[in-house]
């Protein structure tokens, strides 16, 4: 359990709830729950997920090292840890980091999540100066930047209308990018919609797509 909650914005607020740590504006509400992935983690399933594919790195005799720039939810983050990945995950806002660190918590307690969780350690701030700092270590860095289509897509859910109250960064694409480069890991995954643009115009070395979303890989070594 957090044991100081950040202060919200626009009239939004922290609540405990029997569900765990919510955000609510008094008619909405919303609480991150990692059980809901739980059928996508067997392993049947698992092997055709598309990040999964993605990410997916040939010969490599250790556990991979995983650094999920972008996490939000830790949905996909939750995906590459069931595969075998050892991860960290940057939440730059403060309030998401908060319930994201509660669903982590309420999932160390399951048993079907706890030895998946364990290979996630969150961070909140900001993984652009983490990146450019020289202190981290990757074999892949997924980067799933927040885009103007998805934004304005009719399909968010109307709880998620909560999230568009924060305070979200404009992080630059550029600087994302770069700073993921400075970690030299072997691949970057960037995660786009179907026929959005290449992130900061960078051309993949190939991509794995489905019918909303797409991965764009670039592999360094």
């Amino acid at each position: 359990m957090p044991s100081k909650l950040p202060t919200c914005p626009n009239g939004l607020k922290l609540e405990y709830t029997q569900e765990g740590l919510t955000l609510t504006d008094g008619t909405l509400s919303l609480t991150a729950d990692l059980t809901e992935s739980l059928p996508r983690l067997k392993q049947s399933n698992l092997e055709r997920e598309l990040l999964v594919k993605a990410a997916r790195i040939k010969g490599l005799e250790r556990v991979p090292r995983l650094i999920d720039a972008t996490a939000g939810f830790g949905e996909d983050s939750l995906l590459l840890a069931a595969s075998g990945y050892q991860v960290t995950l940057f939440e730059y806002d403060p309030i998401i980091a908060v319930l994201l660190e509660d669903a982590l918590d309420r999932a160390s307690k399951n048993e079907m999540l706890s030895g998946i969780v364990s290979r996630m350690k969150l961070i909140q701030g900001d993984s652009i100066e983490a990146m450019k700092s020289n202190s981290l270590e990757a074999d892949v860095i997924l980067l799933d930047p927040m885009f103007p289509e998805r934004q304005k897509s009719g399909l968010i859910k109307k709880k998620f209308q909560l999230l568009q109250k924060l305070e979200s960064p404009c992080s630059d694409e550029k600087e994302l990018l770069e700073a993921a480069l400075l970690v030299k890991p072997r691949k970057i995954v960037i995660k786009r919609p179907l026929k959005g643009p290449y992130l900061a115009g960078r051309k993949p070395d190939y991509s794995v797509s489905g019918k909303a979303i797409r991965y764009d890989c670039i592999y360094l070594v």
